[in-house]
C-alpha cells in the first residue's frame, strides 16, 4: 500500500512538516474553497500542488498531491433538477484539468444532503481519548424534534423515538443548537455547511425520489463522466455512504457489498471504482470488510483504514470510532486481502499495483486534546494508527515470515 495523510491545506494544524515526518509517501487533498458544481481551474490545482510541495521554510518538502478527495458531485447532479446538466459539463472539465496536473485518482460520494454525519465530535474513551461517534437517539431528536421533518418519528421505532423525546426534555437550548449545528455544520471535507432551513429546503426537492430513482441519477453521472475518465487515464472510486444507512427518510444507494455491485455493473470500466472505507462500511454488522476487499479488489482504487465499534448488532445503530486495530473490522484480515490483491495486480503488470491507504481518521491523545484540530483529524492519533497499520502491512509482506499465497 502507498501510505498517504489527508490535508486540508494551509489552514490544517497538521503541516506538510508534520506529514514528511510522520514518513507519509503522498498526499491527499482538495479544494475545499471551490462551491460545489464549478470547475476546478488549473491555477487553483498548481496552487494546491505548490503548497504541498514545499516545507515552512520554503524548501522543497519532496512529497506531491496524490489522490483527490473529494471532486464533490453537487445537490442539483443528485437530484437531477436545476443547474445538474452544466454541473455535469462542469465536473467533465474539472478531471481533465486534473489529469493534465497529472493526478489521477479522484475519490467522490453520492450521498444526498449530508455528508458524512456524527451527532458528538469530541466523545470521550475510557482512556480519556476522545473520538468522533454517531449515536441513533440523538439524532432521533435532531430529526423528529429540532428539524421537525414530517413523518420522522414513524422512521426510528417506539424505543428510539421514546428515548429521544425523553433526551429532547432534558436539553437546555443550548445543547439543543449544539446538535444541530454538529449535524448540519460541514465536517472537514464535507461538501456544504447548511441552516436547518436549508436542509428542508433539500428535502422538499428531493421529494419522492426512490433508492431506484437515486440510483439511476448516480447511473447517468457516471455515463457522462467515466468516458472521460477513461480518456484521461483517471480513476474514480466511489465513497461509501457515512453511517451506512438511510438518514432523513432519504435514500442511501452505497451502503453495501451488494450496491457496490449493481453501480460497478452498470458502468463496467477500470475507471469506475471504490473507495473502500473500513470505517463506513464496518458500521453495519453485514457488511464483511475482507470479503468485500476480496470481491471488488481490481475495482478498489483507493483505501480508508479505520475502525468502529457499534452499540448493538442492528443495521442501524450507534457507533464510535475505535483505535485502527480494534473495533468490529479485522484488520489484519482486511490487510490480508488487500495485500493478496496488490501481488496479483503486480503479477499482471497494472501500474496501478500499489493502491494508495490513508489512515483515517485517529482518536485525539495526548497534546492532541489542546490542539483542537479538525475533528476526526488529529495529529498525533492519525499518526498511532498509521504506526499500527504499518507494522501489520510490513509483517505481512515480510519475505521470510509473511502471507504466503
Amino acid at each position: 500500500m502507498r501510505q498517504t495523510w489527508r490535508w486540508f491545506g494551509p489552514h490544517d494544524l497538521a503541516s506538510v512538516d508534520d506529514m514528511v515526518q510522520a514518513g507519509v509517501e503522498g498526499v491527499v487533498s482538495a479544494l475545499h474553497h471551490v462551491p460545489n458544481g464549478v470547475v476546478w481551474t488549473p491555477e487553483e490545482i498548481a496552487k494546491r500542488q505548490n503548497e504541498i510541495a514545499h516545507f515552512k521554510s520554503g524548501a522543497p518538502s519532496g512529497i506531491a498531491w496524490e489522490v483527490i478527495e473529494s471532486l464533490p458531485v453537487s445537490e442539483d447532479i443528485k437530484k437531477q433538477k436545476n443547474d445538474w446538466r452544466a454541473h455535469i459539463e462542469n465536473y467533465k472539465t474539472s478531471i481533465r484539468n486534473v489529469s493534465a496536473a497529472g493526478l489521477k485518482v479522484i475519490c467522490y460520494n453520492f450521498m444526498p444532503v449530508l455528508d458524512w454525519t456524527r451527532t458528538d465530535l469530541r466523545w470521550q474513551v475510557p482512556s480519556g481519548a476522545t473520538c468522533m461517534r454517531f449515536d441513533i437517539n440523538d439524532f432521533a431528536v435532531f430529526d423528529i424534534h429540532i428539524l421537525a421533518r414530517e413523518g420522522a418519528r414513524a422512521d426510528y421505532g417506539d424505543a428510539i423515538a421514546e428515548e429521544a423525546a425523553r433526551r429532547f426534555a432534558d436539553m437546555d437550548e443550548p445543547t439543543r443548537a449544539a446538535l444541530g449545528r454538529t449535524i448540519t455544520t460541514a465536517l472537514p471535507g464535507s461538501t456544504e455547511t447548511m441552516t436547518l432551513d436549508r436542509v428542508r429546503e433539500h428535502l422538499a426537492e428531493y421529494g419522492e425520489i426512490s433508492p431506484d430513482q437515486l440510483r439511476q441519477h448516480f447511473i447517468d453521472f457516471l455515463e457522462e463522466v467515466v468516458p472521460v475518465a477513461e480518456e484521461e487515464g483517471v480513476r474514480l472510486c466511489c465513497h461509501p455512504d457515512d453511517p451506512p444507512f438511510s438518514l432523513l427518510g432519504l435514500p442511501r444507494i452505497m451502503s453495501t457489498a451488494e450496491d457496490y455491485a449493481r453501480i460497478l455493473e452498470a458502468v463496467d470500466s477500470p475507471s469506475n471504482g471504490m473507495t473502500l472505507c473500513s470505517g463506513s462500511l464496518g458500521a453495519r454488522p453485514d457488511n464483511d470488510l475482507p470479503a468485500i476487499m476480496k470481491r471488488f479488489g481490481p475495482k478498489v482504487h483507493f483505501l480508508h483504514l479505520r475502525n468502529v465499534t457499534r452499540d448493538t448488532a442492528d443495521p442501524v445503530s450507534s457507533f464510535f470510532e475505535d483505535e485502527h486495530l480494534e473495533g468490529g473490522t479485522d484488520m489484519v484480515a482486511l490487510i490480508a486481502e488487500i495485500v493478496r490483491e496488490e501481488r496479483r495486480r503486480k503479477a499482471e503488470g497494472r501500474a496501478d499495483h500499489q493502491i494508495p491507504m490513508r489512515p483515517d481518521h485517529g482518536q485525539d491523545i495526548l497534546d492532541d486534546l489542546q490542539r483542537r484540530s479538525q475533528p476526526g483529524y488529529p495529529t498525533i492519533g492519525r499518526l498511532k494508527g498509521l504506526a499500527e497499520l504499518r507494522g501489520v502491512m510490513h509483517a505481512l509482506e515480510h519475505p521470510a515470515y509473511g502471507l504466503r499465497d
